[in-house]
């Protein structure tokens, strides 16, 4: 059966307003796209969209008391919730790099949340 959905194009500027058209839940067309990568973003979005999730950790041995954190790519948008509820509770401890990985393969994604601040030993 086919339906139509409207969203915004957010991969450059000009944000679009597009129609795409699905089709047993594949995109069967889209209009209102200036570029490629509208049709790029459209399939995407409404097919498997994806996030990137940001938030902090607590931080033990610095002067700061939380780390912000980020994956290092985006995620399926419907583990969203889940590994923001997998991020309570923990701790690290100074010193930190960015790029640091603070958990592995976040709720089986196969992605890692890493720091995004540096973060020396403090006493």
């Amino acid at each position: 059966m086919e339906n139509k959905l409207s969203i915004t194009c957010i991969s450059c500027p000009m944000g679009c307003p597009l129609t795409v058209t699905m089709d047993s839940g594949k995109v069967k067309d889209v209009n209102g796209a200036v570029c490629k990568k509208g049709i790029d973003y459209a399939e995407l979005e409404c097919t498997n969209p994806t996030r990137m999730v940001c938030s902090t950790v607590t931080l033990t041995g610095s002067h700061l008391r939380r780390m912000p954190i980020k994956t290092e790519r985006a995620i399926p948008k419907h583990k969203i919730l889940e590994c923001i509820k997998s991020l309570k509770g923990i701790e690290i401890e100074a010193p930190v790099e960015i790029g640091d990985v603070v958990v592995e393969n976040i709720c089986g994604t196969g992605i890692n949340m890493v720091a995004t601040r540096r973060a020396i030993f403090h006493e």
